[in-house]
């Protein structure tokens, strides 16, 4: 993501401890869907995890963390990694809605305070139906779609839903014996330094690094899509200037946001936006088409679904800029993404999606920045002025900002959704 630092600091003094605790750990269930376009969409169980840091930790014999977030481990629980694994407790987490989770067959709601009035912002992982492995997609050559509820996303909130290229088991291992079932093992292309990666005691303060794919960045005002590669596959331990903004991952990504490319009457809340967000339910498509002989990744393209028309989409026509409704690489050059394509462009997002990587969701706010880089007039990414996205602001205009995400499917490409004649296509090609 563009900047997470707001989120993680929300987080601050929490660490992935790594021996389970006593308490009872909780998963709330979501009905998902498996498509095809010969048999449709088929329903599947998966379970929701928040992120090991959200969960209750303490160190063995005292109330003390075992490292705050941008931090090695404690050096004083953690002498050595197995030390770690003994002395720092997670506990479970019985209750996922007093963290600000909650599901309903297949929704999930996921708020920025809890009922109690508590600041939580959570970030949850979806994992597969055993509950002890993340849920791993490949998406190359496949689409992803979802229903969202964007309506109480006012101007500087975030609600992301994305893909990283963690491990199934989130580092399972003897040193991380809760593994994904407790949420570990989180990574992405900031490189951001965490007291544990892969739930091993990470002593000399690396950064966790992991190809990251950005499907759904945004707000009832403006949205982004962005694809972030690094050259090393999976979870990589980076140090030094690899840790930066020219090493091993692309921190900027590949933008797509209409705004952007002056395209400002495409995304918005009132009716005046041919994707309305002040009006349920809003459909959002993301295809991964590759390209037929070699079977790697071509382009990324976002469509919409809103009143049972396809809204397809923007249209690129700047000068100096290809015309284009699809983000590949002549657009990402055009656009000046050389992060991304040094490291790796879209063949190597393409080879991360088909290597599989994990569901990420959340909803944050960004204390710092005030989340200009995703809606705001000043760095022309949407209609935002600013002031609007401080989060003494935003609270102001929603006590309790929210999202909901629904119907979480994927599948060939064509089977996920229906609108028009865009359906009666899709049954032509199942006969």
């Amino acid at each position: 993501m563009a900047a997470k630092l707001s989120l993680l600091t929300a987080l601050l003094g929490l660490a992935n401890a790594q021996r389970p605790g006593s308490a009872p750990e909780v998963h709330p269930k979501l009905i998902t869907q498996r498509c095809t376009l010969r048999d449709g969409c088929k329903p599947a169980t998966n379970y929701i995890v928040l992120d090991s840091l959200a969960h209750p930790l303490h160190q063995k014999d005292n109330n003390y963390n075992c490292g705050d977030w941008g931090q090695p481990a404690n050096a004083t629980a953690c002498p050595d990694v197995e030390s770690c694994r003994d002395n720092c407790i997670m506990e479970g987490i019985p209750d996922y809605s007093k963290h600000a989770v909650t599901t309903s067959g297949s929704d999930l709601k996921l708020t920025m305070f809890n009922d109690e009035g508590n600041f939580i912002s959570p970030r949850v992982y979806l994992l597969d139906d055993t509950e002890h492995k993340y849920e791993m997609l490949h998406l190359t050559g496949q689409e992803f779609t979802f229903e969202v509820d964007a309506r109480k996303l006012p101007c500087g909130m975030n609600s992301a839903l994305y893909l990283s290229e963690m491990e199934a088991e989130g580092g399972k291992s003897d040193i991380n014996p809760g593994g994904a079932y407790y949420g570990t093992g989180y990574c992405d292309a900031q490189c951001f330094t965490t007291p544990f990666i892969n739930g091993v005691g990470n002593l000399d303060g690396k950064g966790s690094c992991c190809n990251e794919m950005d499907i759904w960045e945004a707000n009832s005002r403006a949205s982004h899509v962005a694809p972030h590669t690094c050259n090393k596959p999976g979870v990589y331990l980076c140090e030094g200037e690899e840790c930066t903004s020219t090493g091993v991952c692309d921190k900027p990504g590949c933008g797509w946001n209409p705004y952007r490319v002056n395209i400002t009457d495409y995304y918005g809340n009132s009716p005046d936006f041919r994707v309305d967000t002040s009006r349920i339910p809003i459909t959002v498509i993301t295809q991964f088409p590759a390209d037929p002989e070699t079977g790697k990744l071509k382009a990324i393209k976002r469509m919409y679904v809103q009143d049972g028309k396809l809204i397809k989409a923007h249209e690129v026509d700047v000068p100096g800029l290809p015309k284009t409704n699809v983000m590949d690489d002549e657009f990402c050059a055009a656009t000046n993404a050389e992060h991304y394509l040094r490291l790796g462009g879209t063949v190597g997002m393409g080879e991360a999606l088909t290597r599989g990587m994990v569901l990420a969701m959340s909803i944050w706010w960004d204390e710092g920045g005030q989340m200009k880089w995703l809606d705001s007039i000043e760095s022309g990414a949407g209609p935002c002025n600013a002031t609007e996205g401080a989060p003494s602001f935003i609270t102001t205009v929603e006590a309790n900002p929210e999202v909901t995400y629904s119907n979480l499917r994927w599948g060939d490409i064509g089977s996920t959704f229906t609108a028009g004649c865009a359906a009666k296509r899709r049954r032509s090609l199942a006969l």
